[in-house]
């Protein structure tokens, strides 16, 4: 079954995750990043269109294969969408070997106690039967922390695993992103609070199903690492949080066992006039530079 085949590549594959799950809040500033400006759309639906264009394009270049990206996590939108007459997750998987996963959070509270916690998500049951109807695996979720605050970050922590054990429940396989932004004051100290309310959740965790771990690049390398052992942990992933492709992956090297689930960094070099080669070229260099951090350890 797919789904066997899945898990074997997310539990046994060398690669990464292509994070290609920007949504309202962060489309137009990747869209003008890829070289449109917010002129060339007046409308939502103008410029989840145009971003569906450049995601098509990136999924379907040369370079886009399993043999380096493990997976990719898909916005709602993007999973609804289409590839050549073919719905998005499923040309990922049967033409790619991609795994899809799907963004399934609803944007961030306001900042309290140093911490955003993730806003209500409404009618959550059917959007999980609809990415299991449309082939998905998993899914994905974040909030973010901004300090070292104990009671934020357990806070945080322990919304999280709420909503993966909803998840699980339902035969999917949760991300919990847990973001640490990287311009906290105290990044450091934060992540330490943060890998000790994991693991805590982790060891408490109920049932025998497994879940994934994103975070940000941590400032004490191979922090994670007895994270990344638990039987409880399918994969820990980074995410590159607004570092420079370079600094993310010479940061990500250091970190045995943790690979990448980059959007910003993955896309960089990535401008809408290039012509289909200059951009193939420049996608499969990135693509080839986050392979070698997610593999090659310092």
């Amino acid at each position: 079954m797919p789904l066997d085949q899945m898990r074997r590549n997310m539990s046994e594959n060398k690669g990464f995750i292509a994070a290609l799950d920007q949504s309202g809040g962060s489309t137009p500033g990747a869209l003008r990043h890829y070289g449109i400006p917010d002129s060339a759309y007046s409308t939502d639906a103008q410029m989840f269109a145009l971003m569906h264009e450049m995601r098509v394009r990136v999924i379907t270049a040369p370079a886009f294969t399993g043999k380096k990206i493990i997976a990719a996590i898909l916005f709602e939108q993007t999973m609804n969408g289409l590839v050549k007459d073919t719905p998005v997750p499923t040309y990922l998987w049967k033409d790619k070997g991609v795994v899809p996963f799907l963004k399934v959070d609803k944007g961030l509270e306001p900042e309290a106690g140093g911490v955003q916690l993730m806003k209500p998500i409404p009618n959550l049951e059917a959007l999980l039967d609809q990415a299991i109807s449309k082939g998905i695996y998993g899914t994905k979720a974040r909030s973010v922390i901004r300090l070292p605050e104990r009671e934020g970050v357990a806070a945080i922590v322990k919304q999280q695993f709420a909503l993966a054990e909803q998840v699980a429940a339902r035969g999917l396989v949760p991300i919990l992103e847990p973001e640490v932004l990287i311009k906290s004051p105290d990044k450091a100290g934060a992540e330490t609070l943060l890998h000790d309310e994991l693991h805590r959740g982790l060891d408490a965790l109920p049932g025998d199903y497994q879940v994934m771990i994103k975070v940000s690049i941590p400032e004490k390398a191979d922090l994670y690492l007895d994270l990344i052992k638990h039987p409880r942990v399918q994969r820990v992933v980074a995410l590159s949080g607004g570092y420079p492709r370079d600094e993310a992956c010479q940061r990500l090297s250091a970190n045995h066992g943790m690979i990448a689930s980059f959007s910003r960094a993955l896309l960089e070099d990535l401008r809408y006039t290039m012509t289909d080669a200059e951009f193939d070229a420049a996608l499969a260099k990135s693509i080839d530079q986050i392979y070698a951090a997610s593999t090659q350890k310092n």
